[in-house]
């Protein structure tokens, strides 16, 4: 077999082994988001298409689908259309756009569930249909692992947890969303105090769980904000 020689400005695509462009959109998002849904959420590569890339409509009277998207995750191997999961929509590190673009990706196909992603922040949302109207809800803190419910996010047991393959993107995602959201302060130092309160919980909650128990830290689909918050506290 002839030796896949790369090319220069090109990389090796995590999924297809296809050589693609080696753009900061590619390098910092498409490849990192595709890395985690393997190695965190366990999905199959199989389920999944990156390059070529998968292609929804514009609007309903399209007959013709003419918008890539980044990463599809599929129901099934057989990455047929109409199977669509979840659809992730990938943005270079500077660019915070792209969220109306990813619902909009979600409308012209039959994936449920959406992740914007910039290889620091991360966004959710999952699509619902209600008397013939599709809506949105940007409330969902995760989506999924591989064969698991929506409803059982964070529904683990200790001796489910595994560790993840880059830590230090969970600490950016984590302190980005602070700095985005709390009250009072934006400084990093105080980010920093509070990302390491977050840590010792996390921590203690896998001590002393016995493996068989739900762990304490977790935040599920359907809870409130408030009930997590006095979980961890406790």
């Amino acid at each position: 077999m002839e030796k896949d020689i790369l090319k220069n400005g090109y990389i090796h695509d995590y999924i297809s082994g296809l050589q693609v462009k080696a753009s900061p959109e590619e390098v910092e998002a498409v490849q990192v988001y595709s890395k985690i849904l393997v190695e965190d959420y366990h999905y199959p590569k199989d389920n999944i298409q990156t390059h070529p890339q998968f292609r929804v409509k514009a609007s309903p009277s399209d007959t013709s689908y003419k918008y890539p998207v980044d990463i599809v995750v599929f129901k099934t191997p057989k990455k047929k259309r109409g199977e669509e999961y979840i659809i992730v929509e990938c943005k270079k590190k500077t660019r915070e756009d792209g969220i109306s673009q990813l619902k909009d990706y979600l409308k012209f196909s039959e994936a449920e569930l959406g992740v914007w992603y910039n290889g620091e922040s991360t966004h959710y949302i999952r699509k619902y249909i209600t008397e013939g109207h599709i809506l949105f809800d940007e409330s969902i803190i995760n989506i999924p692992q591989y064969l698991q419910r929506l409803e059982d996010i964070g529904l683990f047991k200790r001796a489910d947890l595994k560790s993840t393959h880059n830590l230090k993107a969970k600490f950016i995602s984590i302190r980005n969303y602070l700095a985005g959201n709390a009250v009072g302060t934006t400084r990093d130092e105080e980010l920093a105090r509070q990302i390491i309160n977050i840590i010792l919980c996390k921590l203690y909650d896998e001590k002393f769980t016995k493996p068989d128990d739900i762990v304490s830290f977790r935040a599920g689909i359907n809870e409130s904000a408030k009930e997590v918050a006095q979980r961890i506290k406790d």
